[in-house]
């Protein structure tokens, strides 16, 4: 169990948490939400005590071990994969490197041998001649091939060391588990097997996620962070949703019913008050109206940006013929043989893990890359916008973001681009803000702002929910599935996926796997199966190995 009792935290004036008493208890996992800037990863950061709270404190059940993600990528970079994960439990880490240490020794004395034994006893019911093969299975279950387990962590991509870390985070069966935001830089079939990970763990999860069906499969309650306060909702992210609309709709409907009395008792008074034969009535009236309260509802601080893309022109039959496209990048052919063509409205996920060979491919489509062979035509109706998964070269810039949408826009006017602006939450002055100090969300929200002025028919979207809040991506979400053009378009959040593609394509080592369905259905299917299968074998030959 950990409890947070009395917690407040000031930042200047202003307090982030005032007096939060909310408790974590066994064989549950929490969802923590809120929108930007409410404190979610602040919150797990004062329950891991890497913050101080101003007041209050963090009650732990004694002799309860804590483990939580650690967001610091090159912290390990001197050290082996393996070892990088038994680190997430570092007692029986300490215990290991004494013993070698001991055991290394030339001059072996008895007194070292009496530590040595005592060493010995701690490691075998820490279950730590296991910890290398649990290591490798959390490894390997998040797709961290046999081969790397016993190379340097500065010899991993980015990636790569996530998963490290994710499985450092999960070793040894912590007592409580804090986990923020540990979907980000997973692969789909990453994310599903921490799913399946989390809800067959038995102790306390508490966890930040911006992804609504990753929420929605783990969670057993919800934590809402507004107003400085915690609610705590039994249920996942859903039925958190749907009963705190309900409560708010209830709210309203009950102030409505009190207004509408209010009214009726103050039009009484009016008409009856110099009435001697009503007077009595009408004083008792004005004390009955004196007692009705209006409920206090407060608006949600979450704010929805307004995200609708409006292509200036009607896409034609014809929009995207790929032929052939191979390309290889540093040696390794990514892209081998490509065929494929576009209607009119498709909606294409590009889903798997390989996703150089996606991102490659979006940017030949984008002109931004040459392929080696094969060619691609798009039709003479269509218009494309594109939205890269890394924009670091577009807003390593002194220039504004509006000067930075102007040419852009089909109306040279500051007031129209100012409008979209607003649109997506840049109000007043935030539009002269230089692109060189913008937050990775507010980045993507200029990236979309571009793209809906464009007014283009053709969507190429590389990742596009990454850095978003829930708000964000929400509002992204139904855009896209009211957009009237074609989208072409990769993401790790299956709910995303699913309600927005009517097309799965799937690049693959053996070819382009291309099925008209929605997600959860490619993921049922025959191909998925054999995948998986092969998978399995894959990876119980590995663990034989090992």
């Amino acid at each position: 169990m950990i409890q947070a009792s009395n917690i407040t935290l000031r930042l200047g004036k202003r307090a982030l948490f005032e007096d939060v008493n909310i408790k974590f208890t066994e064989g549950n996992c929490y969802g923590i939400i809120g929108a930007n800037g409410a404190g979610k990863s602040t919150f797990l950061k004062i329950l891991s005590g890497q913050i101080e709270p101003t007041k209050g404190e963090v009650i732990i059940t004694p002799g309860q071990r804590l483990s939580f993600l650690q967001q610091d990528h090159f912290k390990y970079d001197e050290f082996p994969v393996l070892d990088t994960v038994i680190m997430g439990n570092q007692r029986l880490y300490d215990i290991m490197k004494e013993k070698d240490a001991i055991y290394s020794k030339e001059d072996f004395t008895d007194e070292d041998g009496i530590r040595a034994s005592e060493l010995e006893a701690e490691f075998a019911s820490m279950n730590g001649w296991e910890s290398e093969s649990d290591a490798a299975s959390l490894l390997n279950g998040l797709g961290i091939e046999t081969d790397l387990h016993y190379k340097l962590m500065r010899e991993l991509n980015g990636s790569e060391k996530v998963k490290v870390l994710l499985a450092q985070a999960l070793f040894g069966n912590p007592d409580i588990l804090l986990l923020d935001e540990p979907t980000n830089h997973l692969d789909l079939e990453a994310i599903r097997w921490l799913e399946e990970f989390l809800i067959n763990f038995e102790n306390t999860v508490i966890v930040v996620s911006h992804d609504r069906y990753f929420l929605n499969k783990v969670c057993t309650h919800i934590a809402d962070i507004d107003y400085a306060k915690i609610q705590l909702y039994a249920g996942n992210y859903d039925f958190w949703y749907e009963s705190s609309q309900l409560m708010l709709r209830q709210m309203k409907e009950a102030n409505k019913k009190k207004e509408e009395k209010i009214k009726e008792l103050k039009e009484f008074i009016q008409r009856f008050s110099a009435n001697a034969s009503k007077s009595k009535q009408a004083t008792s009236r004005k004390k009955a109206l004196e007692k009705i309260q209006l409920e206090d509802i407060r608006p949600s601080s979450r704010k929805y940006p307004y995200i609708d893309f409006r292509p200036s022109r009607e896409i034609g039959n014809e929009v995207l013929t790929v032929s052939n496209i191979s390309k290889t990048i540093d040696g390794v052919k990514v892209l081998n043989d490509i065929s494929f063509i576009v209607g009119r409205e498709d909606k294409i996920a590009f889903v798997g893990p390989d996703t150089l060979a996606t991102t490659t491919l979006f940017k030949i489509l984008a002109g931004e890359l040459e392929p080696d062979s094969g060619t691609y035509k798009w039709g003479v109706t269509t218009s494309v916008s594109y939205f890269p998964k890394d924009n670091t070269k577009l807003f390593d810039s002194e220039e504004t973001i509006v000067d930075f949408l102007m040419p852009y826009s089909p109306e040279k006017d500051v007031t129209y681009v100012r409008g979209f602006m607003g649109r997506m939450l840049f109000s007043g002055e935030e539009g002269s803000k230089k692109l060189n100090v913008l937050s990775g969300g507010e980045r993507v929200r200029v990236m979309l702002s571009r793209m809906m002025i464009a007014g283009s028919n053709v969507l190429i979207l590389d990742e596009p929910t990454n850095h978003l809040d829930m708000e964000s991506i929400t509002s992204l979400n139904n855009g896209l599935i009211k957009f009237p053009g074609v989208v072409l378009f990769t993401s790790q959040d299956h709910q995303f996926i699913q309600t927005t593609a009517n097309r799965i394509m799937e690049i693959t080592p053996s070819g382009l796997i291309d099925k008209i369905t929605t997600y959860d259905e490619y993921l049922d299917s025959d191909v998925m199966a054999r995948k998986r299968q092969v998978m399995r074998i894959n990876k119980t030959e590995e663990e034989e190995s090992i």
